[in-house]
């Protein structure tokens, strides 16, 4: 048996509980991997508060970004071996001991690269080089706001951006606005009168806005952009449609992670791209790690940590 955090029903973060289950079997094109750390997102508090709708009856598993080492190879030919240090993205219940993995959605992690930074980066990762490419910002040349630039994607996103040769203004709470400059970025406090800031920055206005934050900032973004064609949101689905602005999902559009990885894998190895992890937690708190998560301004990325190893037999 094996530890997994779960819950029975939907509710506030207290209705996480760790489960003894059997370790989940793989399937063909399947590893299992012996989790060493699982990234804590947004979207699972959603789910887990029952905002966003769960396949199957429950008790139900959370977490997608991964970082371990495969512990089992499912049927037929594979990329990978048991041993193997790798990263990417689950199949749900990430917060566990081991979990479940398509090969394609893998790869081989660095033995430089921090298992906790592995941990965070998958999803961020492919949200922020996904939307970025919708905005057409690589070889942009010009000027991008980023709505919530701190956040686990919008400094994935100023970092790719600014490596890309786009200068970027972003927005951030006033704790943030150092580490929002650190990372390449003016920094603009958001509130009540962000947009005027902006405007002193860029007079002109902005070539593209990235919306990271989803509050209520689309009109004023559309306005500073010239036209909704320039605007891209993760965070604000409703008010998107309200202001013809691209509403963009990995769901419906992932990247594969060998595309988004290409660059993105040695930026991170060299320190050309840097991830923070503010919160390093055991599976067991995994409900104070949604609490952190949910008061907002987490200060970077959050990281469960598993006990698992590889048996490698």
């Amino acid at each position: 048996m094996a530890a997994a955090v779960r819950f029975h029903r939907t509710g506030g973060p207290d209705v996480l509980v760790v489960d003894d289950v059997p370790p989940p079997e793989p399937g063909p094109g399947q590893v299992r991997l012996a989790v060493v750390a699982a990234g804590v997102n947004p979207v699972e508090c959603r789910i887990r508060r029952g905002e966003v709708p769960v396949a199957g009856p429950g008790p139900w598993g959370l977490g997608t970004d991964v970082a371990g080492y495969v512990d089992a190879v499912g049927p037929g030919p594979g990329r990978f071996a048991v041993g193997d240090a790798v990263f990417g993205r689950a199949l749900g219940g990430a917060y566990a001991e081991y979990a479940l993995a398509d090969v394609a959605d893998l790869l081989p992690k660095p033995a430089s690269l921090a298992w906790d930074v592995a941990a965070s980066v998958a999803i961020s990762g492919e949200t922020a080089y996904r939307t970025l490419g919708l905005l057409g910002v690589t070889g942009l040349g010009g000027t991008l706001l980023v709505h919530g630039a701190s956040g686990g994607v919008g400094a994935l996103a100023v970092q790719l951006a600014v490596l890309g040769g786009a200068r970027v203004i972003g927005t951030a709470g006033p704790s943030s606005l150092g580490r929002v400059r650190a990372l390449g970025a003016d920094p603009v406090a958001y509130g009540p009168g962000w947009a005027e800031r902006v405007r002193a920055l860029a007079p002109d206005g902005v070539d593209a806005v990235l919306d990271t934050a989803g509050a209520g900032v689309l009109g004023e973004s559309v306005a500073l952009a010239g036209g909704p064609e320039r605007v891209v949101t993760i965070a604000d689905r409703r008010r998107a449609a309200e202001h013809g602005v691209t509403y963009s999902r990995g769901l419906v559009a992932r990247v594969p992670m060998a595309e988004v990885f290409a660059e993105l894998l040695p930026a991170l190895v060299d320190g050309r791209v840097a991830v923070h992890v503010a919160h390093r937690l055991p599976l067991s708190e995994a409900a104070q790690a949604h609490r952190i998560s949910e008061a907002g301004h987490p200060g970077g990325r959050i990281v469960l940590t598993a006990r698992a190893t590889p048996r490698c037999t």
